[in-house]
Order: structure tokens, then sequence, then C-alpha cells
């Protein structure tokens, strides 16, 4: 999925995301995850490869808790300065609505032993449709998998916490978000619009 197609699905007169530019960070692989309130809330969850920003829309968000397999949708690669991106998606624009960076990091493939780069043992595991990696976040630390869900469509991931010293039973992404989210804030005023319209 190139960078093409996400070019191709934005107005840039209209959006302040950033162009698709590919880039690379000068020392260790970076991962961010975005809470986006858009027609739904997710968790759209980025992990640097190749310049690009490989991306999955997680509906529940990511847990660090290893008995849940969090859905993870693949969608199109994101630019890398996508990294930064948080604010407002104005109407009538692909993903339009509220955006915030949830957590974000560094990241590096589990497997010590493989001869190759780090970024091209993540290619080779993000082709075979099984992803190991550990994650330096503020919120998501430790080993994490990302398995391609035989027999379905052909973008549906689970996302799978290991168990370590990092995981965490019942986690809650929702729970563990800022006081003074502006997407939480978002999403209240859209229910209160709502509700305010009902009443009218």
């Amino acid at each position: 999925m190139a960078l093409k197609d996400y070019n191709e699905k934005r107005k840039f007169d209209e959006t302040s995301e950033p162009q698709g530019k590919t880039k690379k960070s000068k020392d260790k692989l970076i991962f961010v995850i975005q809470r986006h309130a858009a027609s739904r809330l997710h968790y759209d969850f980025r992990l640097e490869m190749e310049g690009v920003l490989k991306s999955w829309a997680v509906p529940k968000g990511p847990s660090l808790d290893p008995k849940d397999k969090r859905l993870a949708m693949m969608v199109e690669d994101h630019p890398y300065d996508y990294k930064d991106f948080e604010g407002n998606i104005p109407e009538g624009n692909y993903g339009a609505g509220q955006v915030e960076i949830w957590d974000s990091g560094t990241y590096e493939p589990l497997d010590e032993n493989s001869k190759l780069s780090d970024e091209k043992e993540l290619l080779k595991e993000l082709k075979a449709g099984s992803l190991k990696f550990i994650l330096h976040g503020k919120k998501l630390k430790g080993e994490f998998a990302l398995v391609k869900m035989k027999n379905a469509e052909n973008n549906s991931w689970l996302l799978i916490k290991h168990k370590d010293d990092f995981a965490e039973e019942n986690y809650d992404a929702e729970e563990n978000t800022a006081k003074n989210s502006q997407v939480t804030k978002f999403l209240e005023e859209k229910k209160s619009l709502k509700s305010s319209k009902k009443k009218s």
C-alpha cells in the first residue's frame, strides 16, 4: 500500500495533514500511535519502515494484556512526517475528525540473532505476515506481535502483547488517555450536539 494511495485520498488544500514524502530516522526506527475520532473512535498504530509509516487501524486500541488479541486492519502507508500530526481533519475529507498522539517512541525487531539490519528483518517478517518487535514507548513497552490472519481479508491482522515484565491484566487504552485530551473533548462536543439536535 504505497504513499500514492495516501496522497490520492487527501485534499491537501483542505487538510493540514502532511503530504506524502519518504524520510528516515537518523538512528532508531520510530513508532507512533494516534487516537483518532473519525466516524468511529479507533487507534492508528504506525511503524516506520522504508521511509514511511506502515499503518494499522486498531478499533479497540492496543493492550498490554496478553489475553487480548486486538484486530488491526492494515491501511495505506502514511508519510514519515505523520508521526507528529495532531489536529482536526475537516468534514468532507478522508478520515474527518480529531487526531492526537497517544504514544510514541522507538522500536526494534525481537530477533537478536538475525544477520539482517533491523529494518530488513522487520520487512521480511512483514512480508511473511508475522512481525515480532519490542516497543520503547511511554505507555507501550516490551514485546509485541502483529500476526496476519489466515483466510481472512488480506489486511486483517492481530496485535498481541507477549507475556513479559510489562504485561498488564485488564488493560484499557481509553483509561490511559490524557485528561485534557482534545479527542475526548471533540467526542463530547459531538455527543452534546447530537442530543441537542434530538431535543429540537
